[in-house]
């Protein structure tokens, strides 16, 4: 490493340790010349990740499209902008793990995937612009996904309530 005071290019390690949480480690190296001091910083070198689009185009994964599309999901609902954030690490670590390029699809199905565990309301408005909703058949196939099977609204009640009027007309 070049000295940043005198320019000489041999040093010593006089200190090293991890930092940024494991991400990088700093080094204390002492010029072998001029015996001053300095710090410097190894990180990994990141692989570059590229996305392949539907119409088959390529292009690298712009992380600021993602946060675009989720703040609109996210409008009016009770998720933070760090949440946000978040998210989109974890998605694009995913992705990272996975292979050097993805598909929009690949992408989407992880946003969708962390995103439910999120929010179902952000969850749905990601998928309505994300599966390109038409009809609201298809807002009915997604929300059949998302709740339960379960009976429909007052239909429990209701046999309830005609037990109940059974039993007090028997009394």
């Amino acid at each position: 490493m070049r000295c940043p005071w005198c320019g000489h290019p041999d040093d010593k390690v006089v200190d090293s340790r991890s930092a940024e949480g494991g991400a990088s480690v700093r080094r204390r190296r002492e010029c072998l010349r001029c015996g001053r001091r300095f710090t410097t910083f190894e990180r990994l070198e990141e692989v570059s990740l590229s996305v392949v689009k539907r119409d088959g185009s390529k292009e690298p994964f712009d992380r600021s499209k993602v946060v675009a599309g989720l703040m609109k999901a996210i409008k009016n609902r009770p998720v933070s902008e760090k949440q946000v954030s978040q998210l989109v690490d974890r998605v694009e670590e995913k992705l990272r793990r996975k292979a050097p390029v993805v598909t929009t699809q690949e992408v989407g199905v992880e946003v969708l995937t962390l995103l439910r565990r999120l929010d179902d309301v952000a969850y749905l408005r990601f998928a309505s612009v994300y599966k390109d909703f038409k009809e609201l058949t298809d807002f009915e196939r997604e929300l059949g996904i998302l709740l339960p099977k379960r009976e429909p609204a007052g239909s429990a009640d209701h046999r309830r309530g005609a037990r109940s009027s059974r039993a007090r007309a028997k009394r």
